[in-house]
This record gives structure tokens, sequence and C-alpha cells, in this order.
């Protein structure tokens, strides 16, 4: 646990004070024992005694309870500051994650050619640009209305997302996926189970007023599905697509993908989460790279998949795969999709165990991204632009777009 903190870059210490607080509970809880044993023995013995002896029973039985009650609430606190460590602890990073911060990955795979625009003649438009001549993004009038890093999707733009969101829970269901709309609003114990508020609370909005959480992804909701409760084995494993609008406040970003739809505070993503036996999570997330790059493909987007390092993979995840889409205009690949392994760190904050023949035990949850929708509406509009500024639609979309092979611009 040490190691994993130390390649996280995060505090080594907690790991000590935790082990601190941790014998403190258990020696408070060996000392409560104890005098609950012995005031159980006394009770027993004042029933039967008289006069002189019975007094001194009954102050010693004062004494004790006075005791008892001293030890219990010193268990309870040693306990709730062994929890409250416990939660600032990140999940144990798995073995082959490259260490360092968020340079430092390792590219496993690059799929497909980015184009070459100027052996066809003409200079991409990069995707606002675009957007605003088909008609289908709007961030002058959002940046009117909620201010910076909004948008508006207008026109074959919004049809635009309705198609991938269509044809993105198309494949999740033929994957044997169960499509799923979540709740936008969670409980703390629902965002803190899922470890999005220890690093990442900066980025999570806050209802205080209510205490209610926006969430960031419907990965909350969907690990919070089954809190509180036991699977059986046979029923492993669970596989859900839920769909939902996401909420983040990008703290720290300022200056960065300030223009356009690349990074925003609101968006609309199809997430594929997963429950299954521990020893079957390395397995469940190559499938689940695997359904990405499927998705990717059917886009006609060129990408590489790269092995994120310990320092860029958030509390929850021990390994953590992303797809980088070619954005042309940028001349680099970006992140469109993740898919992470988080073992069983939001099972055990959550509660939510198997049962089969080795007994009852924590299963494990693995998450990852099909359709982030802004950023793929980047990724196409820039990948399949032509010289008159209209776009090429993918194939795999057509079908829910009234058979529109390609977007026209819009007469202003």
């Amino acid at each position: 646990m040490r190691a994993s903190q130390r390649a996280r870059g995060e505090d080594v210490g907690l790991v000590d004070a935790l082990l601190s607080a941790d014998e403190r509970r258990r020696s408070s809880s060996h000392r409560f024992d104890e005098l609950r044993a012995e005031q159980k023995a006394l009770g027993k013995l004042i029933p039967k005694a008289a006069g002189e002896e019975k007094a001194g029973l009954l102050k010693k039985a004062g004494e004790l309870s006075a005791a008892v009650k001293a030890a219990d609430a010193e268990q309870n606190l040693a306990a709730e500051e062994a929890q409250a460590l416990l939660l600032r602890i990140g999940n144990l990073v798995h073995p082959n994650v490259p260490v360092g911060g968020e340079e430092d990955f390792t590219v496993l795979e690059t799929v497909g050619t980015p184009r070459d625009f100027a052996a066809e003649g003409f200079e991409p438009k990069d995707h606002l640009e675009l957007g605003q001549a088909l008609g289908a993004i709007d961030v002058e009038r959002a940046a009117k209305v909620s201010g910076s890093r909004f948008y508006y999707l207008t026109g074959v733009g919004a049809l635009l997302e309705l198609a991938l969101v269509n044809a993105a829970i198309a494949q999740a269901t033929e994957a044997g996926f169960t499509p799923m709309l979540t709740p936008a609003l969670v409980k703390p114990r629902a965002m803190e189970g899922t470890g999005f508020l220890g690093q990442a609370a900066e980025n999570v909005y806050h209802l205080e007023k209510d205490d209610y959480y926006l969430v960031g992804t419907s990965e909350v909701p969907l690990a919070a599905y089954h809190m509180d409760e036991i699977v059986e084995a046979a029923r492993l494993p669970l596989r859900y697509a839920g769909f939902s609008p996401c909420f983040r406040r990008e703290a720290g970003t300022y200056g960065k993908d300030t223009r356009g739809i690349f990074r925003v505070h609101q968006f609309d993503k199809v997430e594929m989460f997963c429950f299954v036996a521990p020893e079957e999570a390395e397995a469940e997330h190559q499938r689940l790279l695997a359904w990405e790059k499927q998705w990717l493909g059917a886009l006609g987007l060129p990408f590489q998949v790269i092995d994120v390092a310990t320092g860029d993979l958030g509390a929850s995840a021990s390994r953590k795969f992303d797809c980088e889409a070619w954005i042309p205009t940028q001349g680099k690949y970006r992140e469109l999709t993740s898919a992470s392994n988080c073992d069983e760190f939001q099972a055990r904050r959550l509660s939510v165990r198997m049962r089969d023949e080795r007994g009852t035990r924590p299963l494990a949850t693995l998450n990852g991204t099909l359709c982030a929708v802004p950023r793929t509406i980047v990724a196409i509009l820039e990948n399949h632009q032509q010289a008159d500024g209209s776009v090429v639609v993918p194939e795999v979309l057509r079908p829910y777009l009234g058979g529109r092979e390609v977007l026209e611009p819009v007469a202003k």
C-alpha cells in the first residue's frame, strides 16, 4: 500500500496513520469487550447479594457502567478515524502500470492512419468553425445564458448527438449490456463510495442546501445501484450501459481547451459498467477496451490506446486504458474513452458483495466510456470533413440520421 501511494504521488504517511488508528480501534474494542464481560458477570452476582456486599457490588456496577460507556465511545472514535483515513487512500495500483504523471503513459497500440489534408489540397478547419457552418454548434449564445464552457447543439448537431447515443446503446445492447437511464443527483455516500470525493472533489458540483452531488459520470449511480446488496454468483457478470448528463467543474484547467466543445462543464455520455467476480476483473477489462475499440473503429476514427500512468489513474482505478482519437487541427491524439479496472475498491466502500461456494465476499467493478458526446462530435467533424466544409457521416450513424450520408453547411 505504501508503494502504491508512492507511485500515485500521494501521501505515504496516510498508510502509517491508518495502521496506528486501526491499532487503537482494535485495542479499544478489546478493552470494551473485557469491560462488558465483567459488567455481565457482576450483573449475575448482584441479585444474590445482600447488605453491605450488595451495596459494594452496586457501586462497582455504576463505575463499570461509566467505564463501558467511555470504552464504547473510544472504540467508535477510533473506528471513525480509521475509516476516514481509509477513504483517503487510493486503490492499489496494478504492478504493470507505468509509474509517473500525465505524460508518462505507455502507447499500447495505434489504430488507423491520420488523413494527410495537405495531399488532399486543403487546410482542415477546427470543429467549432465546421460546427458553426453546419448550424450544429452555438457557443456564443451558451456563454450568454450559462457562461464559458457551455454550448448548444442545434439542428444537425442535436440530431448527431441523438444518433451517437442510439448507435452506442445499440452496440452495448448487442454486447449484452442492460440500457439504463440514471439519476444525475446522488447522495454523498454514492459519490464517496465510488472515489470521487478525494482528490477529484474539486471537480464535483455540490448542492449544499440539499446535500446532493451532480454526477460527473453515470459510473457513480451505476456503481451504487447494488449498494448494500449481495449478488448471487450465478447472476454475474452484471453489465449496464448508462446514459446520463454529466457535470464537471474542470477545476485546474484554466486556459486549456477553451475553444469549442472539447472540455465543457455539462455533457452527455454513454458509460459501460460491469460487476464481476474479482478473478474475472482483468479479462473483463480487456473486453471493455475491445468494445471501445470496436466503437471508435465503426466511427472511422484513427486512435491510439494508452496505458495510463500511476499519477493519472484517479483514486478508484488500479489500471486504466484510454483510447485517444487523432484531432487534425491540434496535431495530436486526445482522450475520447477510458476503461478502468477498480477491482474490489468501490464494492468494498459501497458494500456490494457476491455469494458463491467460497462464501460472501466483495466483487469487482469496472467502467468504460463508450461515447462522451461532445468529444466524439469534435473527432467526427474534424476527421470526416471535406474541402467544401461538409462532413461525411460514418456509416454506423446513418440509420439514425434518416440515411443522411453528408452534413452540409447551411446558408448564413
